[in-house]
């Protein structure tokens, strides 16, 4: 069974459990450097103080998965954009856990009022590209080696979805 909540500080080693592997092992990510428990725990304190939600995904009590949004840039005039963050444990990929998850931070996102959100996916990353285009996100442009990462540039294609 599963279950979609808020993060809490109790699911700070499962995100790193679900973060770390993509940030070491693949380009998904830019970021070369590992999530501590501490720089999750500032993750889940700093979307707390802005309002921006964390949720988690739940399959039979584990968590499999964690999804968020925060702002796109600074300023009032972006307040009502967000950038989506969203990761899957290998073993909950393809089972539509990832849908499930995206349509919660989805309706949170319409109650908050937010009117876009933004998905920056790498651009060889045809899985996820897929994805989004299957909720509805349309490619709105593409950023030529914006990312370094595994000693080599990589492309950013920017996806939205007006809610």
């Amino acid at each position: 069974m599963t279950r979609i909540r808020p993060a809490t500080d109790g699911d700070i080693e499962a995100i790193g459990a679900i973060w770390n592997p993509l940030i070491r092992e693949t380009d998904i990510t830019f970021n070369p450097v590992e999530k501590t428990p501490e720089a999750i725990a500032a993750f889940l304190s700093d979307h707390a103080r802005d309002g921006d939600p964390v949720l988690v995904l739940e399959d039979a009590g584990a968590v499999v998965g964690f999804a968020a949004y925060h702002p796109f840039r600074g300023g009032q005039g972006y307040a009502r954009t967000k950038e989506v963050t969203i990761s899957l444990a290998q073993s909950a990929q393809g089972a539509g856990y990832g849908k499930n998850l995206m349509q919660a931070l989805e309706d949170i996102a319409k109650e908050a009022d937010i009117h876009v959100l933004v998905a920056g996916i790498t651009e060889t990353n045809m899985r996820s590209r897929k994805f989004f285009a299957g909720l509805g996100y349309n490619h709105v442009g593409s950023m030529p080696q914006v990312g370094w990462k595994f000693d080599r540039w990589h492309n950013l294609v920017l996806m939205q979805k007006i809610l």
